[in-house]
């Protein structure tokens, strides 16, 4: 029986009986002072799994009181469209892309573009001048020699091959106008791929789209490329494993570490690879000798935004982790975690109280 209820019967009761005087007025009930409890809730997980950018992208999120799911995948659509869009601007995939158009152009005029192609370009040659030139998006040149994407073949170029492509690898012949927005390929034959960046930056363009939609707490992950908004529902941060390079899968981990508004970007020789003659060929070449890199087996970074810890996981790898975490480290919360050649695990200072390494990682060629 409500409270309410209660004092309405006791209000019904009758006046003790005095019939030379009136009866005693009904006193009105009284409200309420408890707030009514909101029914009971439980977030449900809604999570978008798809393709873009040659790789697999999930974008997750949960219901609120406020929002169901039904209201929520539009909102998961519209930031995978965004993906999509700056897809077409970069890929090399299409000719009609302001990326492929750059390269049809090569030593012979400037190209204009976009706004988010050109911030792609400016930013991927301060990588390459803070890491020594290893990180250059004219790597492309070699696009055809060593082949580990549809067109994969485990075969390793020769050497004459590999010398003659590096002729057109060089990030200081890329030419860029402010005032123009364009880009210029000096040398004929010149070509560049934002292969190794554009991810990260379009996963912080769909991070955007959704905190503007109004979700504060989900993921966007493309390939390799994280970003975390906010904390689970039960106020529990995100927990994002560092992947073991020689471990069972993309689920075997040898670390964990809590991550909260900020991104995390891996480069592995284990996706994009091969093993010939005992050997490890990968993907993530050394432009200074054409050549996979083999200083490191991963590089994980931990950044405030994708697009610098995608800019800058590949650098890091190359270099390896004596010189490659010290681009960590100048740089405002950011952080890395490297198995190096030989199996050692380097954690950048940032790092250090953040990370809860499981074991070691897994040896082997």
């Amino acid at each position: 029986m409500r409270t309410s209820q209660v004092f309405l019967l006791g209000a019904l009761a009758l006046a003790a009986c005095n019939t030379s005087s009136p009866p005693e007025p009904t006193p009105e009930p009284r409200a309420s002072s408890a707030t009514p409890r909101p029914p009971p809730f439980e977030p449900k997980k809604v999570t978008l799994d798809d393709k873009a950018m040659g790789t697999h992208v999930v974008i997750t999120t949960y219901t609120t009181r406020e929002l169901d799911e039904a209201a929520i995948r539009p909102k998961l659509d519209k930031a995978l469209a965004e993906i999509r869009r700056l897809e077409r601007l970069m890929t090399t995939w299409r000719d009609d892309s302001e990326i492929s158009r750059i390269n049809q152009a090569a030593g012979k005029q400037a190209v204009a573009v976009g706004p988010e192609t050109f911030e792609v370009i400016k930013k991927s040659i301060s990588v390459a001048d803070r890491s020594e030139g290893v990180f250059d998006i004219s790597f492309e040149a070699m696009r055809d020699l060593w082949r580990f994407d549809e067109n994969k073949v485990e075969e390793v170029p020769s050497k004459a091959d590999l010398d003659a492509a590096r002729a057109l690898i060089d990030y200081r012949k890329i030419k860029l106008d402010h005032d123009a927005r364009s880009v210029m390929l000096s040398k004929p034959g010149m070509r560049v791929s934002l292969g190794g960046i554009a991810k990260g930056y379009a996963v912080d363009a769909a991070a955007k789209v959704l905190a503007a939609e109004g979700l504060a707490s989900f993921y966007v992950q493309a390939g390799g490329d994280l970003y975390v908004r906010g904390k689970k529902p039960d106020g529990s941060p995100y927990r994002v494993g560092v992947r073991d390079p020689r471990g069972q899968g993309p689920n075997d981990y040898f670390a964990m570490i809590d991550v909260t508004d900020h991104s995390f970007s891996t480069a592995g020789d284990y996706e994009r690879a091969f093993v010939k003659d005992g050997k490890r060929w990968h993907h993530i070449i050394d432009p200074r000798t054409g050549y996979p890199a083999r200083k490191s087996r991963s590089v994980t970074v931990w950044a405030k935004d994708a697009f610098t810890a995608d800019g800058i996981d590949d650098a890091i790898f190359i270099l390896g982790p004596d010189k490659g975490l010290s681009i960590c480290e100048e740089l405002d919360d950011c952080g890395a975690v490297v198995v190096d050649e030989h199996n050692k695990v380097w954690v950048s200072k940032r790092l250090e109280s953040k990370i809860q390494m499981l074991r070691d990682p897994t040896d082997g060629v």
